[in-house]
């Protein structure tokens, strides 16, 4: 039963909640891959204006509105493309494509946590090598690929987010809003008006991320063995209850029949199913080969992920004993200088409390 199949009172409340739940999580998405974004473009147009060359501004800006064509390019593709293939072609696509929005987000989280303390540095750079060359198109490729990526992987997660919640209306606009929100956020943030924590901000959205990239994969396991692609429940590799005849379901269905089936107490339709698949991606009636990979990949890529987030939280220091240094410099203690500190002289270097700082480094 789907959100507008229902009725009365405790009808419409299920609307709003099945609606909210995918809008909710889309907004996260949106927020999380659209700040990254601009946050990269931020540094990169600061840069620029420090160095007086606010005149190579367009090319960047070129280059950025290339990445977002593209990726309403792809979104137009996968949506309206789809309606002309059959069904187990559709399927067969969107487990494919489902698979690659994993590998993407996963590369991204690791990618993030592992370049975020040089992440400023690395793009100064790029800008100064693009501007010693005096290439058109340097900047415009700087521009395009800082946005490309988040903009291809958020088009391809969101879309296999649709597939899966069947909710395409409110899982868009949860993904504009969060988009939108990231863009004001990184203005603020550029601007001084908002201090955020990003070490902080990306290490939630980080482990928010490992469990929807797991209910991402699990349904492209679904889509998959729905193709034929993957042996499963739909092939003739289930095996049967010997009673019924149906799909077996349990530990006599290992490995390639149903693990569970609640959707008797759990609607696939339902509010509750539908808060369970955008959170943890649980689904009322999975198969083995799908409990197996979403275990699989929280355990291992979220094991990985929170073993990296441990390593980078900031160590307590320990107190530095104060010693008199000159009778014009009073002791007190001495604190390092973060990585990508600008030197001590610099008239221009940013205090430690920038906005755009955070204990993991600079982002």
């Amino acid at each position: 039963m789907g959100p507008k199949e229902c009725r009365g009172a405790t009808g419409r409340h299920d609307i709003r909640t099945t609606l909210g739940i995918p809008l909710l999580a889309t907004f996260l998405i949106g927020l999380r891959e659209g700040l990254e974004a601009a946050l990269v473009v931020g540094i990169l147009v600061a840069y620029l204006t420090k160095l007086g060359r606010r005149d190579v501004l367009p090319r960047l800006w070129v280059g950025v509105g290339l990445a977002i064509a593209l990726a309403i390019a792809i979104g137009a593709i996968l949506t309206f493309g789809a309606y002309t293939l059959t069904f187990e072609a559709q399927e067969l696509l969107g487990g494919t494509l489902s698979l690659l929005a994993v590998a993407m987000v996963t590369w991204m989280i690791f990618w993030m946590q592992r370049t975020a303390r040089t992440l400023k540095r690395t793009l100064e750079g790029d800008i100064d090598r693009a501007l010693a060359t005096g290439g058109l198109w340097g900047l415009v490729a700087i521009g395009f690929v800082s946005v490309a990526r988040e903009g291809v992987e958020t088009t391809l997660l969101l879309w296999s987010m649709v597939q899966s919640f069947g909710e395409a209306p409110a899982a868009l606009a949860g993904a504009l809003l969060g988009l939108a929100a990231a863009v004001v956020l990184g203005w603020a943030l550029a601007r001084g008006m908002v201090r955020l924590d990003l070490r902080i901000f990306f290490g939630w959205t980080g482990a928010f991320l490992v469990i929807v990239a797991a209910g991402v994969l699990a349904y492209a396991i679904h889509d998959l063995q729905e193709a034929g692609a993957l042996p499963g429940p739909f092939t003739a590799a289930a095996p049967l209850d010997p009673v019924t005849g149906e799909v077996a379901v349990g530990w006599a269905a290992f490995p390639f029949g149903w693990a569970f089936d609640v959707t008797a107490s759990i609607p696939p339709g339902s509010a509750l199913a539908a808060v369970l698949q955008a959170t943890v991606g649980f689904m009322p009636r999975m198969s083995w080969l799908q409990v197996i990979a979403w275990a699989l990949y929280v355990g291992i890529v979220g094991g990985i992920w929170l073993r990296g987030q441990l390593r980078s939280r900031p160590t307590a220091r320990p107190a530095s004993v104060e010693t008199p240094t000159s009778p014009e410099a009073p002791a007190h203690a001495v604190s390092a200088a973060p990585v990508d500190a600008a030197p001590a002289t610099a008239p221009t270097a940013p205090p430690a409390s920038s906005p755009l700082s955070s204990p993991q480094g600079e982002a």
